[in-house]
């Protein structure tokens, strides 16, 4: 039964898994191609696309999950929100984005950080976001557009529950993607998290403006997960080609 519905979303929505090819084009800067098994930076290092041995089953590639696994769930664009089934986009390999923003742990992370004035007409406060893969500008050209939308749509995304911070996942401990500086939380009070609720809530009007403008910009929203999280949106371009 899960497979069927699983095959059913996604011909509703024409989403497909994302390639290795979709990898190495979404982060030009980074990445300079890739073999069957390892993944070649711009710098001549390599990463093994997939780890041994595998992890199975989407507790486990929560943990433990390879590059592959990162791009093994499909993403479906756009709203209505299908029923959630898969994690999309909420598997990160450690390495990988290690390699591309910097071990937060480490102090690597903050000397890319830049300040990007947040809905700067409606609320007006400086976010600190990773300026690496221009996600800055990404979040700027965001920010400006959800201006053009309706106050009683606006007010779903401000005040930001935050960007950067050096944490990990509540229930795996690996590292967040705010800890690599390239996710945003948007307003609390419209939003659902699923350590606070067991059940997926009903999605507030509006979103269905938002997340579009955040995907056209290469953002992933968590709205869209098994582990629902409707405040996070995280710059995954990839999953989105």
């Amino acid at each position: 039964m899960r497979l069927i519905t699983i095959l059913l979303v996604l011909l509703a929505t024409g989403a497909s898994a994302a390639t290795l090819d979709d990898l190495v084009a979404a982060y030009p800067d980074a990445l300079a191609g890739h073999t069957e098994d390892t993944l070649i930076w711009r710098d001549g290092t390599r990463i093994p696309v997939a780890t041994q041995p595998a992890a199975i089953g989407l507790e486990a590639m929560l943990r433990h999950g390879s590059i592959l696994d990162q791009l093994s769930m499909p993403y479906p664009k756009g709203m209505p929100v299908p029923h959630a089934e898969d994690d999309p986009g909420r598997i990160r390999n450690k390495d990988f984005f290690n390699k591309m923003y910097g071990d937060c742990r480490k102090g690597e992370v903050t000397g890319h950080l830049v300040s990007v004035t947040w809905l700067p007409q409606s609320w007006g406060h400086r976010l600190q976001i990773t300026d690496v893969n221009g996600v800055a500008a990404q979040l700027d050209a965001i920010s400006h557009e959800l201006e053009s939308l309706p106050p009683d749509i606006r007010r779903l995304t401000y005040p930001s529950a935050g960007t950067y911070n050096c944490r990990g996942v509540a229930d795996t401990g690996q590292t967040s993607m705010h800890g690599w500086g390239a996710a945003i939380d948007l307003n609390t009070k419209y939003s659902a998290y699923w350590m606070w609720q067991h059940t997926a809530p009903a999605i507030p009007s509006g979103f269905e403006a938002i997340v579009p403008i955040f995907e056209k910009h290469g953002f992933v929203w968590g709205g869209k997960w098994r582990h629902f999280d409707t405040m996070h949106f995280e710059y995954r371009p990839e999953l989105l080609r």
